[in-house]
C-alpha cells in the first residue's frame, strides 16, 4: 500500500500542495491501481510474442529503386524564373533585418 507520506512526497516532487484528505484519497487510489498493475505482472506470458503495437499492422515499403531523373531542361521549362541551371524565386527575408 502507498502511504500518505509517499504521496505527499510524490505531490512535492510534482510541485503539487494536496491537503491531507486529499493524500489519503490518492493513498487508496494508487494502491488500487499497483494492486492491478500487480495481477498483471503474476500473468503468465512465456507463451506471448514480443510486440511494438497492439495490433500487427505495419508500414510496408517499397525497395528504393534507382531511376533516372528528368532532364534539367524538362525541370525547368515550368519555372516562372530561372537564373541559368536554377530556379529564382522572390527574397524571404532582408539581409539587414537580422
Amino acid at each position: 500500500m502507498i502511504s500518505k507520506e509517499e504521496v505527499f512526497k510524490i505531490a512535492h516532487l510534482a510541485r503539487m500542495a494536496i491537503t491531507d484528505a486529499q493524500a489519503e484519497h490518492f493513498s487508496k487510489e494508487l494502491s488500487s491501481i499497483f494492486e492491478h498493475i500487480q495481477k498483471l505482472n503474476e500473468l503468465d506470458v512465456s507463451d506471448v510474442e514480443p510486440m511494438t503495437h497492439v495490433h500487427g499492422v505495419f508500414n510496408v515499403f517499397r525497395e528504393d529503386q534507382v531511376e533516372p531523373s528528368l532532364e534539367i531542361q524538362e525541370v525547368l521549362k515550368n519555372a516562372p524564373d530561372v537564373n541559368g541551371q536554377f530556379f529564382r524565386v522572390p527574397i524571404i527575408k532582408d539581409h539587414d533585418s537580422e
